[in-house]
């Protein structure tokens, strides 16, 4: 497989064709559009379970909430993230501020698209939902052990 990836890399740039990155949507409201970006860094960073880095993020995003209308619960989840240590722990409040955040980007999509995406195997079995640029599932519950576990639930435009 990793070989496979290789060739069409090599492919793709010896022909001129680059691969296009997921663009991300924009929102009514600039702080929203920050906010966003930030969660998308923090999905990523689960997603290569890099729990330091994850650390980080939220830390950020945290801050960002803070000066965003009715985001203060995803604010407190972020923090949660931010003070947690381990993986187990940012991904379970991971849910929880995806959640939040799906409630946020509702209904304020300027223009383009973003997918919510599940994990019926996450929180235990109980599931959990994340936002994401592109339709192809990166699980951030999972990380390596079930990178691509989920589905596309809905487009949010």
């Amino acid at each position: 497989m990793k070989y496979i990836m290789i060739f069409c890399m090599l492919v793709l740039c010896s022909t001129g064709i680059q691969a296009q990155q997921p663009t991300a949507p924009s929102f009514k409201d600039a702080k929203l559009n920050t906010v966003y970006t930030q969660y998308i860094a923090l999905k990523d960073a689960l997603v290569a379970s890099k729990a330091s880095e994850a650390k980080q993020e939220a830390a950020t995003l945290q801050k960002s909430l803070a000066d965003i209308q009715n985001g203060k619960k995803a604010s407190e989840q972020a923090a949660i993230i931010a003070s947690a240590t381990d993986l187990v722990r940012q991904r379970n409040a991971f849910s929880l501020l995806s959640n939040e955040m799906k409630t946020l980007v509702k209904g304020n999509v300027a223009s383009g698209a973003l997918y919510l995406e599940y994990c019926p195997m996450a929180n235990n079995n109980t599931g959990a939902y994340w936002l994401s640029n592109e339709k192809k599932i990166m699980n951030p519950y999972f990380g390596d052990e079930m990178l691509h576990c989920g589905s596309v639930k809905e487009t949010i435009q």
